[in-house]
C-alpha cells in the first residue's frame, strides 16, 4: 500500500497528527482580546491587537481598535502613540458615549500616512475602476513599545495603554515582495 512505511505505520496517520498539533500549538499561543475592567470607574484604555508587525501588508490589514471608558459623557478623544526618539503619531479619535466609553478604530489613512509613514496615489483601468497604490517615501515609524495615550478634547483626562510595533517577519517581507511586483507598493526614497 502506498500510504504505509515497511513497520506498517500509515503516513496519513503521522501527517494527520502533525498537522493537529501544529494547529493546537498555533491556537495555544493566541491570547483572547484585552477588555476594559468594569471595576475601575477612572479613565482606562485597551487595544486589540496589543502588537503589530511592521509589514505593509500586514499594517494596513490588521484591525487596530482602542476601547475606553470612565470618559467625560459626550467628550470626544483622540489617541496617540509615543515612542521612541520622541516620536508621537495621532492614530484614531472618537466620540465618547454617554456611558463613558468610547471605541476608536485606527483608520487605513492613518496606518498609511502615520504608522508606515507612507502615501497613497493611484491610476484608473480602462473599466474605470480605481487602482490604489501605496507609496514609500520613507521608513516606517521604528519598532519598540509605544505608549497609546487617550485624551479628551473637552476634560483633558487621560488614559494609557502599551502597544507594541515589531520588524516584519519572513512572511510580512513575501507579501510586500508580491505587493511591489505587482504594483500595489511603490518604493520612492530618495
Amino acid at each position: 500500500m502506498i500510504f504505509k512505511q515497511k513497520n506498517g505505520f500509515p503516513v496519513i496517520f503521522f501527517i494527520i497528527v502533525l498537522i493537529l498539533t501544529t494547529g493546537l500549538f498555533f491556537l495555544s499561543g493566541c491570547k483572547g482580546a484585552n477588555k476594559l475592567n468594569p471595576e475601575v470607574s477612572d479613565p482606562q484604555i485597551v487595544v486589540n491587537p496589543d502588537n503589530i508587525r511592521l509589514g505593509v501588508a500586514h499594517v494596513t490589514k490588521t484591525e487596530i481598535v482602542f476601547q475606553g471608558s470612565g470618559f467625560q459623557p459626550d467628550d470626544s478623544v483622540f489617541i496617540s502613540l509615543i515612542g521612541p526618539d520622541d516620536i508621537k503619531v495621532v492614530v484614531a479619535d472618537s466620540s465618547v458615549y454617554p456611558d463613558g466609553k468610547f471605541t476608536a478604530k485606527v483608520t487605513p489613512l492613518a496606518k498609511v500616512t502615520g504608522i508606515l509613514r507612507a502615501s497613497i496615489t493611484g491610476t484608473f483601468a480602462s473599466d474605470g475602476k480605481y487602482n490604489q497604490i501605496l507609496v514609500i517615501t520613507q521608513d516606517p515609524i521604528p519598532a519598540g513599545v509605544y505608549t497609546a495615550v487617550a485624551t479628551g478634547m473637552i476634560s483633558d483626562q487621560k488614559a494609557e495603554v502599551k502597544f507594541t510595533i515589531s520588524k516584519p517577519n519572513m512572511i510580512d517581507n513575501i507579501k510586500d515582495g508580491l505587493g511591489k511586483k505587482t504594483g500595489k507598493i511603490q518604493v520612492k526614497k530618495e
